[in-house]
């Protein structure tokens, strides 16, 4: 049986990255998230890797760019507002096709906010915070053991379509210590980085990488390429959990910590003899929309109600899936504050009085 082994969530994310075969770190201090970089600062020598501390958010992203361009694992983490300076480079990696990691773990804004947990930052992740039309994979795990494997998988996400990847993580989860279970990670079966600028090797021709098309017919034909590669990610990268949905009443939209929140709550109406249930996406892009839409036109569910720690981000995502079938409520907390239990359930007893 394996070993259960207690681990902060940020050290753990840093471990999973390691272990995934992460061997180029580039960051920058900023709290929730400094025990990312503080750990990979000891373990990345240690992994035969290199650790450097930029010296501002956006050294750090380009720094990602350059080792992924030459074919090495490489990621950052940052919190929100270090996110947002980021996402110039996303944007550049996006349109040279160059596979990263970016970790956020997010805490309260807008601004520099507050240091407290928070999911404001779901448009930024999901819309992509930088210009042109591009996306990301952005994963949102709800435990610890989820996120170590996920971390994992975010690397092979990223080799395989060639793009960069976000875990997305508000600072409670970055915070917390949990039991995890370290699991072998098999891994996909990948193509060969024969694309990266690492040395002619062989070749007859250096390979050239860049996100620079002058002429607008190239550069149009260069989006609609990327953009047959993104429909492969919706396609094939979805993913969610469902919890007592079967026959729910009402269904409860939730991802990250506030998931964790929902189903305590989910628990506790159908204990009062309110058929709740829980539809938390994993992937919050690509969104699951199409199941959600599914499970709410389903005769029996009478509403649908969304909780968030923001005034209402993964809502508009909701409200698409739904497609006015069913009314949709929600509640949020935000600028660092949790949602309780208690709060989601009278939120809950709210939203069914409102359809009866």
């Amino acid at each position: 049986m394996s070993k259960r082994e207690i681990w902060k969530g940020s050290e753990a994310i840093a471990e999973a990255a390691i272990r995934a075969g992460c061997r180029g770190f580039f960051g920058y201090p900023i709290t929730p998230q400094n025990e990312i970089p503080e750990y990979m600062s000891h373990r990345m020598p240690e992994s035969g890797g290199v650790f450097v501390q930029a010296e501002s958010e956006l050294a750090a992203i380009n720094m990602v760019y350059g080792a992924a361009a030459s074919g090495v694992r490489a990621m950052t983490s940052s919190s929100s507002p270090g996110v947002s300076l980021k996402q110039e480079g996303i944007s550049y990696m996006a349109g040279a096709e160059l596979p990263a990691v970016i970790v956020n773990v997010m805490r309260g804004g807008p601004g520099l906010g507050s240091i407290q947990p928070s999911q404001g930052d779901y448009y930024q992740a999901t819309r992509g915070g930088g210009n042109g039309d591009y996306r990301t994979v952005v994963l949102a795990p709800a435990v610890l053991q989820e996120a170590v494997e996920l971390v994992q998988e975010a690397f092979d996400i990223a080799d395989q379509y060639r793009n960069p990847v976000m875990v997305l993580v508000d600072g409670l989860i970055g915070q917390m210590m949990e039991p995890i279970v370290w699991k072998e990670y098999k891994g996909r079966d990948l193509p060969p980085k024969d694309w990266a600028a690492s040395g002619r090797r062989g070749r007859d021709h250096s390979n050239f990488l860049t996100s620079l098309l002058i002429a607008a017919s190239d550069c149009e034909n260069h989006n609609l390429r990327l953009a047959e590669k993104y429909a492969a990610m919706e396609a094939n990268e979805c993913r969610w959990e469902e919890y007592k949905l079967e026959d729910a009443e009402l269904v409860i939209a939730a991802y990250g910590t506030p998931a964790r929140v929902a189903q305590t709550a989910v628990d506790q109406l159908r204990e009062q003899g309110v058929k709740a249930g829980l539809f938390r996406p994993i992937t919050v892009w690509p969104f699951p929309g199409a199941r959600l839409g599914e499970i709410v036109s389903q005769d029996q569910v009478k509403a649908v109600l969304t909780v968030e720690m923001s005034l209402g981000q993964m809502l508009d995502d909701v409200k698409l899936a739904v497609n006015g079938t069913k009314p949709v409520q929600f509640y949020g907390r935000c600028g660092g504050a949790i949602p309780h239990v208690s709060e989601v359930v009278q939120a809950a007893q709210a939203a069914m009085r409102e359809v009866k």
